[in-house]
């Protein structure tokens, strides 16, 4: 078995006096990709953002890449892709992914990689005056524009059109092929069986049940009956 790019053991994180996160355990491997499943208000996101190294646990452990979340060997060779950029509101695609690829020695085309995205058509406008699809996809360019070798994606799909949306999965599935390690959550059940070697249901900040799609449904069930099972409704 590959060394995992993202350890977690043990990762609890309370705010408040409230458990977000209460003693995870998870790991993503080179050329997987894991979906974390979960309700709104289970922690999906704060686990991400942990990994990422922008909220300190207050138990567990996170080893991203062999080294500590944020680190510079940890950022070097990790892309996060957020559900919503708020600092990119006044800048434009194409000007934003210029500048993120000039952050490192290695990357991707940016013209490349809008043409592939389908970022062409909006290359120049404002990111604030994008639809909801529009700011994933320029999101997404940002994650991968550096080459990561472990991505985390926030909802990657949300607000796609089915075009855009199959064009993404296509791209997920070439980045597994190509050795990258991807931790992905989705509300999307057909994404996760879609495109998951292994699946984790998150709920109150516990994992529930975890293991492959097929592995999750051998009775039978489809993966949105597993999750209903195994988790509570979420906040909106």
């Amino acid at each position: 078995m590959p060394t995992p790019a993202l350890l977690i053991d043990g990762l609890t994180v309370r705010f408040g006096g409230h458990t977000v996160l209460a003693g995870v355990d998870l790991r993503a491997e080179p050329g997987r990709l894991t979906a974390l499943l979960g309700p709104n208000g289970a922690g999906k996101t704060t686990l991400i953002r942990c990994c990422a190294g922008l909220i300190t646990p207050d138990a567990g452990t996170v080893s991203v890449l062999g080294g500590a979340p944020g680190s510079p060997a940890a950022l070097a060779g990790v892309g996060v892709m957020p559900q919503s950029t708020g600092a990119w509101s006044g800048v434009r695609p194409d000007e934003l992914l210029r500048y993120l690829a000039a952050l490192y020695a290695d990357p991707l085309d940016p013209a490349a990689l809008q043409a592939r995205l389908g970022i062409d058509a909006f290359a120049r406008t404002p990111y604030r005056r994008l639809s909801g699809g529009q700011q994933q996809a320029v999101n997404l360019a940002g994650a991968l524009i550096g080459r990561p070798r472990l991505v985390f994606l926030d909802e990657p799909t949300a607000g796609m059109d089915p075009h855009a949306r199959r064009a993404t999965w296509d791209l997920l599935r070439e980045l597994r092929r190509a050795g990258v390690a991807i931790l992905l959550t989705t509300h999307a059940m057909d994404e996760a069986e879609a495109l998951a070697d292994r699946v984790s249901i998150l709920d109150q900040g516990v994992i529930r049940i975890a293991g492959s799609p097929a592995e999750l449904t051998t009775d039978g069930r489809s993966l949105e009956d597993v999750f209903l099972t195994h988790t509570s409704p979420g906040t909106l």
